[in-house]
C-alpha cells in the first residue's frame, strides 16, 4: 500500500488593528510593504506590489475618511493569491460615485475595482463590514 504525501501549501498571514487617526494609511502602507518583502525564504509577492499598496491605501483612506470606527487589516498570501481585508464597524456599505473632472476625491474604488482579481463586501457578525480585494500573481 502507498500512503500519499501531500502537497505542503505555504500560507503567510498577517493581521493589525489600525486606530482612526491620521497617520494610519501610512501604517497601513508600512505594514504591507513589510508584510511583501518577508524574508526570501516566503511566497512570492504578487507580480506587482504597487497594486497591493494601492488597494490598501484606498481602503484604509475610506475607513478613515467615511467612518469613526478604527480598522482591522488582513493580509495573507496562499497558493499565489494575496488577499487584503479591511474591516470597519460602520454598517454602511462602500459605493461606487461618479467623480467630476476636477475633484481630487472619489475613484478610489472604482482603482481597487480595477486592480483586484476580486472585490468582495461582507456584512460583519457585530453590523461592520469587512471589504475583501485578491490580486493573483500569474
Amino acid at each position: 500500500m502507498r500512503t500519499r504525501r501531500r502537497a505542503r501549501v505555504r500560507t503567510t498571514r498577517v493581521e493589525y488593528l489600525l486606530p482612526h487617526a491620521h497617520e494610519t494609511v501610512f501604517w497601513a502602507r508600512w505594514l504591507t510593504a513589510a508584510f511583501l518583502t518577508r524574508d526570501a525564504t516566503a511566497a512570492p509577492c504578487p507580480a506587482d506590489p504597487a497594486d497591493a499598496f494601492l488597494i490598501v491605501t484606498e481602503l484604509v483612506a475610506n475607513v478613515t475618511r467615511h467612518t469613526r470606527s478604527s480598522c482591522r487589516l488582513r493580509l495573507c498570501f496562499q497558493d499565489g493569491t494575496l488577499t487584503v481585508e479591511v474591516s470597519d464597524d460602520c454598517p454602511d456599505r462602500p459605493r461606487l460615485r461618479p467623480a467630476g473632472d476636477g475633484e481630487e476625491s472619489g475613484r478610489g474604488l472604482l482603482i481597487v475595482y480595477a486592480l483586484a482579481h476580486t472585490l468582495d463586501v461582507l456584512d460583519g457578525p457585530a453590523g461592520g463590514k469587512t471589504i475583501r480585494a485578491t490580486l493573483s500573481t500569474g
